[in-house]
């Protein structure tokens, strides 16, 4: 674009003229830069352009000039072209340029010729003007320009930015540059979303700048904005201004969350990552797929909510970023478990810009601990010898797929139970075999539980009991079912709240019978120790590590059996505990005894142990403690020790077994670690691990277990302990197990930790310190113990409301609640009793896993119509506690019951007409204006308005069925119900549609209300013959005849009527067997007859569909009729029908174009039939008619060819009806029967008279029927007319069999019937009926037919009943559809007993392309009572054919005069070139009869010369003489044919009566038609030549439907006028108006008087042919039946002049010429009777202008 700050208008009275060249190339698609200005102006005026062969500049521009002054510029033209060039000069017409040059210069080829322009400005401003040179190949200027420097800005006209996304942001450039002299500032003003940056600035000549166009739209549309540039000098605003429109198209953003193993979307969408092992990491990965076209950026974040103590166990890779159009984005989410048999809930919220609602990913993963147990909880070693160990084995089983991690807590070094290995790992799903040693060393029974300490899992327990029998000492021997015994006493007692009793006397209460059933239940069950422990097995484990020897003491109820004090030793560690000094090597220990008997210790020393004890045994007294001392003596230095030292507890006395039962020793252990490095000597460096590093216990308040595994990664043993010189209390309320101990190089140890979280411990938790062989190395563990209070938000807050329900139904909504404790909660909602019916909620209980959230359905069920208020309780508990602490939240529920009703848009609905068989559906909208939805079920009762037989199958069902009858609507919403009407009957239907509201179970709750009424019909398909045409041979044929021959109207009746139960068994047209036709209907399809070889009888019928539903139809040939049979029921024998309907149809004689079609509702349709004359004979060919779902017909095709040598009459029928006749009546009316040529030669006919005479004499000689032309010839093609006078005497019908002979044919049996009736009362409204005068329906072409050129009006005319010697006109017109052809028409007018009874006005004419022309058509019958039928034909000839033929013919008369007046030297060398010239082409041999008749054609030759030729589908070779006939026939030349014309026929009816008959039975007409009588006068020859002519053809301005619809109106309107008796009247009354009409003298020759009354025989002569046409179009008034009336009264002829009236026949005339006029004027256009009237006002007349006026009428006269 070039922006130019306006100037002074240029001066010059030359316009001005701009070269332009497009601009660079701009990168950025989205900018359409302007056309330049300036700049590239300046680069066009260097270069130089050729102009017809002249090289030169095709502008001179003067850019830097001043006032006072004279600039030039020389211009040079050069010729480049080969010929000499004249150039004619027109300077420069402002005075403002000039130029000395001559007006002429010539130039030689390749020489030049400068010329100077000089330039004179006197002001500043632009300047415009050019010099033109002429030359002979045309005309060329220079444009002289001289412009001022301006502020110019070079920008794009339009920027388009490329596709946003709405509420994201876009940026493109484009270039401004200053491509003036001056500098100049700009300032933008752009509207939003769209912002320009900088918006403004300043440039220096050709400086550029790149303007930033920030596109941020925040609605989806089309963005049109019009940015303006104000630009020019600085601190001048407005002094310039330009438009750049930025266009931009903002869409909505949308991103999809896709699994990566599906494409599909989800609404809420999850991504479950499973079970996944505690420790170990799960990636999983799900698709952000941008279905829209606009670039999206978002963000993936957390939703708020959990405050996680630690890193949440779900990462993700991407936070934010961009999705491209069309594309996806891969996000990987990685779950990491930390805390075993937690289930974990997170999630993603998916955000961006311009989003209508959040996305949320649901994720969700569970941490899977290892799941492991032992093949057997006990491991009895028997009886064993002192010192013989004894191995047995026992399997570790890990049932999941998580490796298990394990550590049995015994020394195996140190006791007389080991288990190898010790520690170690089980890998998934497998197993480890271990082995259990027992080495006894002191004889006695031995019992141990040994724990099993699992990483992430609660501890096993392997119960290990053996007895060592020495020489001296026997003890008795301990087995499994004493373990059961004594734990099964220990529960009783603790039931029986027993704990007092003392512990000897409790086997006193056991007999032996329950120690025989105790150890049976533990033979046959295998119980489990373990199982029966009421602690868990974590407790158990502690209680076992500070010094309950008793597994079962644990609990609150029960003192421990035997405890050690204290239970850990720590040697040269340096402590501040006060059990203990850093310095010492031995410490003691003591050992108490709970029990009331006395017990016997006994530890369990090895001889190479660091560590000793002694006493290693004593006894204690019962309730007495003893000290034991524990020595540490290394053997090595700079070593590390550490062991597990275990005591045995038994009674002293041995029991005796059969009064007691053995009771199990108790077993005490203490841990001791020490180690020997000097002072000064540095420790080993520990390589130690924790695993995890952080400990988070459950937020709740009671006891809590984890575990923690410390793994010695290095080479050199490692030594933990507790720190505990912090003193911390948080430090000292987390108990760890074990405190101390050694770890092997590779090996690990598993620490527990207890504790009871609080709430004022840190957040963010604190540390554990653990000493790692010295003060010197430590390790961290940080443990996270706090309490939180139970958190449950509600989505809503505390409301929820309910949209208003109807009574009885029930509404839903969710409702959402979440977790935002730590804790997995359970929850639970509590209803107020009486609320129970009304509201309800799913689930109404449940868990809740941290974080996670539960969508709950809540359902209201209003019971009245009101207000409700409801207020449930949600009552939730942490899973892990005992529901002792509950919290609750209350949600205030808010509903109102209202009443629900139902109503149709429409009340009543049709849905019209719908086929039998068929389905049609609709849609009923029903519509809730209610403020509730409402739930209904819908019921149909049909009723049927015709009484039409059922079947029994159909009784039961409706034929209106609903596709949804139940359903629920939306308040003030449309819910559409499809419903389908199968109709199985042709009946009118009726149903009523009415709905029931349903309760919340589904059940009505109340009677049916109507809602609407639906009316539909059954039908059949319909189908109906409109119109038809003929051609080819039967061209002639009016449509009358073609009526009666196709019997179109039984066709019609048959058509509209409903199908036969037979005729529906096949409902569409299928291939069936011609045998099995369903129909009785039969109709003859009479093709007429015509001459072998001539023409093909075409018929055209025009199908129309009045229905209301498409029509499928068919005719099926016997050929499209027959089955398909299998090969071996094809015998090949056919019968004598087969055979000629195979020769029927291969060779084509009857013919159907189309055979099959599709009518819509008012369509129409065109169907050619065609019947070739190919064969002599009488044709016949059975076709059935079907129509899909309706009526199925058979058609019987026949036809005639005669022989072109023999005569043939063709009858259409043999059966002919008169019209009835009055009996008595004394001048019966003639009656005619036609008789059509059907051959090319002349047939004579005759009547047999006999047979009438006959027919006399047995009526009493009474003439009954008479022949008034016996005999007579029909020419070829033509048709001749019987005339008959049918006579009855009496009333009844008379059946009168004449023969007919053909001369050299056959004769013919003609049955005529007529009806003799008494004397009617006749009327006009009640005329005498005839079946063969009237036509059967007034038939009026609407569309022409495919190459119909002339379309006529009406194709039929029925005047009805008129009076003999009267007159009767109608209007017909003549219009030229084609829009290219000129053609020209010419009427062929019969006659009646040899009198012209019908005339055409005009008979010729010419009419254009789109023409109409005005025919006017007289009738005037003869003076005896006549039934006519009369036939007249137009002929329509294309004008250029006719032009092309005279064009030919001359050539032809012009080459015929040419060889008559030369003469031929005959000379054998010379090649005769001229061709022989004849006037008439002789006659072609008769045709073959066919090819042999076969079902199956064979393949014809292969013609491979010229010498062959096809006939009948077959390859014939042609003879020597038919090859030289050929030849010969090329040289001859014939005279060139007429072209064949169309032929519109058009059938005139009427019935004449005598003026008696007339007077009796039409009164009022017969008055009309005296006056008429008595002002009719004969007109002489003279007087006729002066009439007026009609114009031959009118040109028309309208076109199309508008003309045909103005004619279609103005022709029964017209003859409505002419018919109409007040009309006449007002007519006749004229002659008492005053005298408007004063005629001239008048010979008495000119009007001679006529009778008063004319009587037939004095009627003839004036109606005879001779007699000249009258003086005007129309004689006389037209009465409504057409007939023309004279009038009685009779104007006297006077010599002398004085004023008379005018005639009435005159007026008439008058008014008839007037009408036809206005009629001319309609066609013409220009006169538009449907325009609105409008009323002119005329001038004052005056009394000056009155006597004017008089005056000069006097000096006319």
């Amino acid at each position: 674009m070039l922006a130019g700050a306006r100037g002074p208008e240029p001066f010059g009275s030359v316009a001005s003229w701009m070269s332009c060249t497009p601009g660079k190339d701009n990168k950025n698609p989205g900018i359409q830069p302007r056309r330049q200005g300036g700049k590239y102006q300046r680069q066009a005026s260097s270069q130089r352009s050729c102009f017809f062969g002249v090289e030169t500049r095709p502008e001179l521009i003067w850019e830097d000039w001043d006032l006072g002054r004279e600039f030039t510029k020389t211009l040079v033209l050069k010729n480049i072209h080969i010929k000499l060039q004249k150039l004619h000069i027109r300077p420069p017409g402002s005075k403002f340029f000039s130029t000395s040059i001559p007006k002429i210069v010539v130039l030689s080829p390749g020489t030049s010729f400068s010329m100077l322009v000089i330039f004179r400005p006197l002001q500043r401003c632009e300047y415009e003007d050019s010099i033109e040179f002429h030359s002979k190949e045309g005309s060329f200027q220079v444009c002289l320009r001289a412009i001022i420097p301006r502020h110019t800005l070079e920008m794009p006209e339009s920027v388009m930015l490329p596709l946003c996304a709405v509420q994201h942001s876009l940026q493109i450039n484009f270039l401004l540059k200053n491509i003036g002299k001056l500098k100049t500032s700009f300032q933008w003003e752009c509207p939003a979303p769209f912002k320009l940056s900088p918006e403004q600035g300043m440039l220096k000549p050709s400086q550029e700048c790149h303007i930033t166009v920030v596109f941020q739209p925040q609605e989806a549309r089309v963005y049109q904005q019009q940015a303006h540039c104000r630009f020019g000098e600085e601190g001048n605003e407005a002094e310039s201004c330009c438009t750049v429109i930025l266009q931009g198209l903002a869409k909505y953003p949308y991103l999809q969350i896709r699994n990566s193993t599906s494409n599909d979307e989800v609404e809420h969408p999850v991504l479950h990552f499973g079970s996944v092992a505690v420790g170990q990491s799960l990636r999983k990965h799900f698709d952000l797929f941008n279905p829209t076209p606009v670039n999206v950026f978002f963000s993936l974040s957390s939703l708020p909510g959990v405050a996680a103590m630690l890193e949440s166990e779900f990462s993700c890779d991407v936070t934010k970023g961009e999705v491209a159009p069309g594309g996806s984005l891969r996000v990987s989410v990685t779950y990491s478990s930390a805390v075993a048999d937690t289930f974990s809930v997170e999630y993603l919220t998916l955000k961006y810009r311009g989003a209508l609602n959040e996305t949320q990913l649901k994720l969700t993963g569970n941490c899977r601990g290892p799941k492991v147990s032992l093949s057997s909880s006990v491991v009895d070693f028997g009886c064993v010898e002192e010192r013989g160990p004894i191995v047995q084995t026992v399997e570790l089983i890990n049932s999941s797929t998580v490796e298990a991690i394990y550590q049995w807590d015994i020394d195996c070094g140190n006791s007389v139970f080991s288990i190898l290995p010790a520690s170690g790992t089980v890998l998934p799903q497998s197993h480890t075999t271990l082995r259990a040693v027992y080495r006894p060393t002191h004889p006695m029974a031995h019992y141990r539980r040994v724990t099993c300490l699992i990483l992430h899992k609660d501890p096993l327990f392997l119960d290990l009991i053996g007895t060592c029998h020495s020489e001296l000492l026997q003890p008795a021997i301990l087995k499994p079912e004493h373990l059961v015994l004594y734990k099964l006493h220990w529960y009783r007692r603790q039931d029986s709240d027993s704990a007092s009793v003392p512990h000897q006397d409790y086997d006193t209460h056991m007999d032996q019978q329950e120690a025989h059933f105790c150890t049976e239940e533990l033979s046959n069950q295998k119980t489990n120790s373990a199982a029966v422990m009421s602690t868990t097995p974590m407790e158990e484990f502690y209680q076992t590590c500070v010094g309950y020897m008793d597994p079962l003491s644990s609990s609150c109820s029960s003192s421990p059996h035997v405890s050690v004090v204290p239970s850990e030793l720590w040697f040269n560690h340096k402590m501040a505990s006060s059990l203990s000094t850093s310095s010492a090597f031995s410490q003691s220990v003591s050992i108490t005894n709970h029990t009331s008997g006395k017990l016997s210790l006994v530890w369990t020393l090895l001889q190479d142990s660091p560590f000793s004890v002694s006493p290693s045994s004593c006894d204690l007294c019962p309730l007495k403690s003893t000290s034991f001392r524990v020595t540490y003596d290394p053997k090595k230095l700079n070593t590390l020790h550490g062991a597990q030292l275990e005591c045995f507890a038994q009674h002293k006395d041995s029991p005796d077994l059969r009064q007691r039962l053995l009771c199990p020793p108790w077993c005490v252990t203490v841990r001791v670690i020490g180690h020997s490095f000097q002072p000064g000597k540095e420790h080993f460096i520990p390589n130690c691990s924790l695993k995890p590093p952080q400990v988070v216990f459950p937020a709740l308040g009671a006891i809590s277990y984890r575990t923690v595994l410390l793994q010695n990664d290095g080479d050199l043993p490692v030594t933990f302990c507790l720190d505990h010189r912090s003193n911390c209390p948080l430090v000292e309320s987390v108990c760890l197990q074990p405190s101390c101990g050694l770890i092997q190089p590779g090996d690990h140890q598993i620490l527990t930790l207890r504790t009871i979280p609080t709430e004022d411990s840190p957040k963010q938790g604190f540390n554990l310190s653990l000493q790692l062989n010295s003060a010197k190395f430590k390790r961290e563990l940080t443990v996270v113990s706090v309490v939180e209070k139970m958190c449950v938000s509600l989505e809503s807050g505390s409301n929820l409301y309910f949209r208003p329900t109807a009574v009885g139904s029930q509404t839903q909504r969710t409702h959402r609640i979440r977790n935002l404790s730590h804790l997995p909660i359970r929850f639970q909602w509590n209803i107020p009793e009486p609320d129970h019916d009304l509201i309800f909620v799913k689930p109404d209980a449940g868990e809740l896993h941290p974080n996670e959230n539960s969508v709950q359905m809540w359902s209201f069920s209003p019971q009245a119509e009101k207000t409700y208020t409801f207020k449930p309780t949600l009552t939730f508990w942490p899973l892990q506690s005992d529901a002792s602490k509950k919290s609750h939240l209350t949600l205030e529920v808010f509903g109102m019951g209202s009443k629900g009703f139902l109503e149709a848009e429409k009340t009543d609905l049709d849905m019209g007409e719908t086929l039998v068989g068929s389905c049609h559906s609709v849609e009923v909208p029903l519509v809730n204006n209610g403020p509730c939805p409402v739930s209904f079920c819908l019921s149909v009762q049909e009723t049927l308005k015709e009484n039409c037989p059922s079947s029994d199958s159909e009784a039961g069902q409706s034929a209106l069925q609903l596709d949804c009858e139940r359903g629920t609507i939306a308040s003030h919403s449309t819910m559409l119900i499809r419903s389908t009407f199968r109709p199985c009957r042709q009946a009118q239907y009726l149903w009523t549609i009415s709905y029931q509201i349903l309760n919340s179970n589904g059940f009505v709750s109340g009677p049916p209300e109507a809602l609407c009424e639906v009316r539909a019909k059954g039908v059949f398909p319909t189908l109906q013959v409109i119109d038809g045409c003929t051609g080819g041979s039967v061209g002639r044929l009016n449509k009358g005849h073609l009526w009666k021959l196709f019997s179109l109207d039984s066709l019609n009746q048959y058509l509209l009527s409903g199908p036969s139960p037979a005729e529906l068994t096949f409902r569409t047209p299928i291939k069936h067997n011609c045998r099995s036709v369903f129909t009785k209907t039969l109709l003859d399809f009479n093709f007429s007859s015509a001459p072998l070889n001539s023409d093909p009888s075409q018929f055209v019928l025009m199908f129309h569909n009045p229905g209301s539903n498409p029509v499928d139809w068919a005719f099926l040939f016997p050929e499209d009729q027959q089955m398909e049979l299998e090969y071996w029921a094809v015998t090949g024998e056919f019968s004598s029908t087969e055979l000629y309907q195979m020769k029927v149809q291969d060779n084509q004689l009857f013919s159907v174009s189309p055979r099959s079609g599709t009518l819509l509702p008012g369509q129409r349709s065109a169907v050619h039939f065609s019947y070739s004359h190919d064969f002599v004979g009488t044709d016949r060919l059975p076709v059935v008619f079907k129509l899909s779902y309706g009526r199925e017909i058979m058609l019987n095709f026949q036809g005639v060819t005669v022989e072109r040598d023999k005569p043939y009459i063709h009858f259409a029928s043999n059966q002919h009806v008169f019209t009835s006749v009055t009996i008595g009546d004394c001048s019966p009316p003639r009656q005619m029967y036609e008789l059509l040529n059907g051959g090319v030669v002349p047939v004579r006919y005759e009547v047999d008279t006999a047979v009438l005479s006959q027919l006399q004499l047995d009526n009493f000689n009474h003439p009954l029927l008479c022949c008034l032309n016996p005999e007579g010839e029909v020419l070829p093609g033509k048709t001749t007319v019987l005339e008959w006078i049918f006579s009855p005497l009496e009333a009844k019908m008379y059946h009168m069999d004449v023969p007919i002979h053909i001369q050299n044919g056959e004769s013919t049996l003609v049955r005529f019937e007529g009806c003799g009736v008494d004397t009617p009362t006749l009327s006009s409204s009640n005329s005498c009926t005839c079946s063969d005068s009237k036509a059967p329906v007034h038939r009026v072409q609407r569309v022409p037919f495919q190459g119909q050129v002339l379309f006529l009006s009406e194709d039929s005319v029925f005047l009805g009943d008129i009076a003999v010697c009267s007159q009767s006109s109608r209007i017909l017109f003549l219009t030229n559809v084609s829009h290219t052809d000129t053609v020209q028409y010419m009427w062929e007018l019969p006659q009646q007993s040899n009198q012209q009874v019908v005339q055409m006005h005009p008979e010729r004419g010419c009419l254009g392309p789109g023409d109409c022309a005005l025919c006017v058509l007289t009738f005037t019958p003869t003076d005896y009572p006549t039934v006519y039928m009369l036939d007249l034909v137009c002929q329509v000839i294309q004008e250029a054919a006719l032009a092309e033929y005279h064009e030919a013919l001359q050539r032809w008369e012009d080459e015929r005069e040419r060889q008559q007046d030369e003469f031929i030297i005959t000379d054998k060398n010379v090649p005769e070139r001229q061709r022989l010239l004849i006037d008439k082409e002789r006659l072609a041999a008769p045709a073959r009869k066919g090819p042999p008749l076969r079902k199956y054609k064979t393949l014809p030759p292969i013609c491979a010369s010229s010498s062959w030729e096809t006939v009948g589908g077959l390859c014939v070779k042609q003879t020597r003489t038919e090859r030289q006939m050929m030849r010969e026939k090329a040289k001859v030349w014939k005279r060139p044919v007429p072209p064949k014309a169309d032929l519109l026929p058009l059938s005139v009816t009427a019935h004449s009566h005598g003026l008696l008959e007339y007077c009796t039975h039409f009164p009022d007409q017969y008055n009309r038609l005296c006056r008429y009588l008595q002002q009719n006068k004969v007109q002489t020859p003279a007087s006729c030549s002066e009439s007026p002519s009609l114009p031959a053809g009118l040109s028309t301005a309208p076109r199309g439907p508008e003309r045909d619809l103005l004619v279609n109106i103005l022709a029964p309107l017209l003859r409505d006028i002419l018919d109409d008796s007040a009309f006449i009247q007002s007519l006749i009354a004229l002659s008492s108006k005053p005298n408007i009409y004063k005629p001239t003298e008048m010979s008495p020759t000119l009007c001679p008087r006529v009778p008063s009354l004319p009587y037939p025989a004095t009627c003839a002569t004036s109606c005879s042919p001779s007699t000249p046409q009258p003086h005007f179009l129309l004689k006389g008034t037209i009465d409504r039946k057409g007939t023309t009336v004279y009038s009685e009264n009779r104007p006297q002829i006077q010599s002398t002049l004085q004023s008379q009236h005018a005639p009435a026949h005159v007026n008439e005339a008058i008014m008839m010429n007037t009408l036809q006029n206005l009629m001319m004027e309609v066609i013409r256009g220009e006169l538009i009777l449907t325009a609105h009237p409008r009323s002119i006002s005329l001038p004052p007349f005056s009394k000056r202008s009155r006597q004017m006026s008089r005056a000069m009428a006097e000096e006319d006269h």
